[in-house]
């Protein structure tokens, strides 16, 4: 990673008008996002196809935001297919970009990150042939990230107020893994970013 730590990271975030945050943010979601996520995308590609989808079938921004953003804690801990551990044990991902973010960004944006995970263990546990319709590295991370869940893990995230965009936002993943599939650039959502946070802040 270009710094040295994701606290470093972080602070130079912090201490960055709008523009300038987004710009760094950027930076560093296209050197980091070079590695692949699996045999057939780049991390990058797979955030700016997620984004894309949910752009053209949702538009609300702060669930594109989320869609864009959502792996950004892969990138964060260097977690990427070319390590001899990739997908061979749970590093939280998800919890990392949530926890990264929040100071960023608001709840609704940052939960649906965080539940994006367990959102797949979800339709995984009620449609058996969502699992079947997963990537390789999907299913590897499937059973890594705890497999199917019980009535009452179900049951407590359907009350969830962030469930129904969890779940968009997980369909949109598992659809965002398309070879060379061409979609917008990342800096097409540098205003999206802006106007967030500008009505957040």
């Amino acid at each position: 990673m270009k710094y040295k730590t994701i606290k470093n990271f972080k602070n130079k975030l912090q201490n960055s008008d709008n523009n300038e945050f987004v710009d760094l943010l950027f930076d560093f979601i296209k050197e980091e996002g070079k590695t692949n996520y699996d045999e057939s995308v780049t991390q990058l590609q797979h955030s700016l196809q997620t984004a894309s989808l949910a752009r053209t079938e949702d538009g609300r921004r702060h669930i594109v935001i989320a869609s864009l953003l959502h792996d950004i804690g892969h990138l964060l801990i260097d977690e990427n297919d070319s390590k001899n551990d990739f997908l061979k044990k749970d590093l939280n991902h998800e919890n990392i970009a949530s926890n990264f973010l929040k100071d960023f960004f608001s709840e609704e944006i940052t939960e649906s990150i965080r539940l994006h995970v367990v959102a797949k263990r979800y339709l995984c546990s009620i449609d058996n042939s969502y699992y079947e319709s997963l990537s390789k590295a999907s299913k590897n991370s499937f059973k890594v990230q705890g497999g199917a869940l019980n009535k009452e893990e179900i049951n407590e995230l359907e009350n969830n107020k962030y469930f129904k965009d969890a779940v968009r936002l997980r369909k949109w993943d598992d659809r965002g893994k398309v070879s060379l599939k061409e979609v917008e650039e990342l800096d097409t959502y540098k205003e999206m970013i802006v106007a967030e946070r500008l009505a957040i802040y």
